[in-house]
């Protein structure tokens, strides 16, 4: 009944597994857009399932069942599914909530594109070009300099240890390689800095590390 009402919504539904292992091997083979998952299957439950689809998709993942507990809406929130729907259901409730799951869906893509490039002033980051330009000029910038400049502003006012951020941007223990971020920090400074020696956008707190300070904009 569910598959005739999501297909005259206009979904693809596919056929279900009967257990988590068939769900599984078909998640292996196939890519899915959305999966509606019970909670007691024959061979497992639907929670250990959840966690192990996880591993392969991070597409929504809707909860059908029978168990309403406070307790299992909760256990099956939290383990990564993104809406929880007890038994009895209204079919239209569900293909609604499925709906519902595709806008947020195209929201935060939308969302996504729209922080592919980040404007500061005359500075502006194209994440996806991996491109830096100030005052309508494009500045050449290695890979790891743009990078480490690319994760601090993508978290605006954070103070970051040089240690903190070898590790971010670097991928590895620092192991007293902060004077290898100072070095990269000092080279950004002269591409993105009014004036490098009084720096306004990566700024200095000494003692504690570095934080990127967005422009006011009015």
């Amino acid at each position: 009944m569910l598959e005739t009402v999501l297909r005259k919504e206009g979904y693809e539904a596919i056929s279900g597994a009967h257990t988590g292992q068939e769900a599984l091997d078909k998640i292996s083979r196939h890519l899915y857009d959305l999966i509606v998952l019970d909670v007691m299957l024959p061979d497992t439950d639907g929670f250990r399932l959840c966690r192990q689809i996880r591993e392969h998709t991070a597409v929504p993942i809707l909860f059908l069942t029978a168990r309403s507990s406070d307790l299992d809406k909760l256990t099956g929130l939290g383990i990564g599914g993104d809406d929880y729907i007890t038994k009895p259901f209204n079919p239209l409730e569900v293909a609604a909530r499925i709906h519902v799951q595709f806008r947020r869906m195209a929201q935060y893509q939308a969302a996504a594109r729209q922080d592919e490039m980040y404007h500061f002033g005359s500075v502006v980051i194209d994440k996806k070009a991996a491109q830096l330009w100030v005052n309508g000029t494009e500045i050449p910038c290695p890979a790891k300099e743009f990078e480490l400049l690319r994760f601090l502003a993508e978290h605006p006012n954070q103070i970051f240890t040089a240690g903190q951020l070898y590790e971010h941007v670097w991928g590895y223990d620092s192991n007293g390689d902060e004077k290898t971020v100072a070095i990269h920090i000092m080279r950004l400074r002269k591409k993105i800095e009014q004036n490098p020696k009084q720096p306004s956008l990566i700024v200095t707190l000494r003692g504690i590390g570095y934080k990127f300070v967005p422009p006011v904009t009015r």
